[in-house]
């Protein structure tokens, strides 16, 4: 089992649309997902393969944005997951929802599962 952590940040900021930046350290979105087993998927905004994919980041990292900024929000750490160094995170709204599961129902984020790559081109 993992711990759980609650992480305080003076300065929380949105990298992209699965990664924040919590005092300068990056945090990798989980999404209420499960550490090594899935979690949340965002086009990848510095590494876009198309078009396409490089739009739906900027749309993704903007709605994120959107989501936490001027916000309260509680952030719950698990710690790095697998062939990662972020933490991975849930970030919780002040009416208790997790904002990976927003992203993932607006259709912002895919579900990541270990041997999957999501592909935002085709």
């Amino acid at each position: 089992m993992i711990a759980e952590t609650l992480m305080i940040c003076a300065s929380l900021t949105v990298y992209d649309g699965d990664t924040v930046r919590c005092d300068g350290q990056r945090l990798r979105l989980l999404g209420e997902g499960v550490v090594d087993v899935r979690g949340i998927d965002t086009p990848e905004l510095s590494r876009w393969k198309c078009e396409k994919e490089r739009r739906l980041a900027k749309i993704a990292k903007a709605r994120l944005k959107q989501l936490i900024d001027g916000k309260k929000v509680k952030i719950v750490s698990f710690g790095p997951g697998r062939g990662d160094t972020r933490p991975l995170v849930n970030i919780y709204l002040s009416d208790g929802r997790e904002v990976g599961q927003i992203l993932l129902k607006e259709g912002h984020a895919r579900v990541w599962l270990p041997k999957r790559k999501n592909d935002w081109c085709d």
